[in-house]
């Protein structure tokens, strides 16, 4: 198993870093070039850098993973990419993207930008909080652990 991020506005990458190294399990960060770091890599985490397309991070991540594997993202395309792929797939606000709430998060997605689309003026994502990182730790730490133990 390994644990691929879409790493570009990822808030929780150092939970992520941290609980997979004490178990062990690789962590590969997608990002965009435009993010290009020198800074050394943690043990057990590998950078990929792909262009600044909309879409290059997701193309990629769908490229490399697996049956298994697990994609941590705030894309709720990506995630039913994943889903469809057979990888757990978590939101960085503490919830698990399944094959029963997808479709509506798409849903979701899409009526918000028509409405955009036709001028109208939509509510943003609230802001990321001290307890949705205490929430995404808790989800994180409880799924490898099950996923370890099948």
């Amino acid at each position: 198993m390994k644990i691929y991020v879409d790493a570009d506005a990822c808030p929780v990458k150092d939970i992520i870093i941290a609980e997979a190294n004490i178990l062990k399990i690789p962590v590969i960060m997608i990002t965009s070039i435009s993010h290009y770091s020198r800074k050394e890599d943690p043990s057990g985490v590998k950078t990929i850098y792909v262009d600044t397309g909309a879409e290059a991070a997701d193309y990629r991540i769908m490229k490399l993973a697996e049956k298994g594997d697990m994609i941590v993202t705030q894309d709720y395309g990506l995630a039913s990419l994943g889903l469809a792929k057979g990888c757990i797939v978590l939101h960085h606000k503490g919830f698990t993207y399944t094959n029963e709430n997808i479709d509506q998060l798409l849903q979701t997605r899409y009526l918000s930008a028509m409405a955009r689309k036709s001028g109208k003026r939509t509510k943003g994502p609230k802001p990321f909080t001290a307890e949705d990182k205490e929430k995404f730790r808790s989800l994180f730490t409880s799924t490898l652990k099950q996923l370890l133990s099948e």
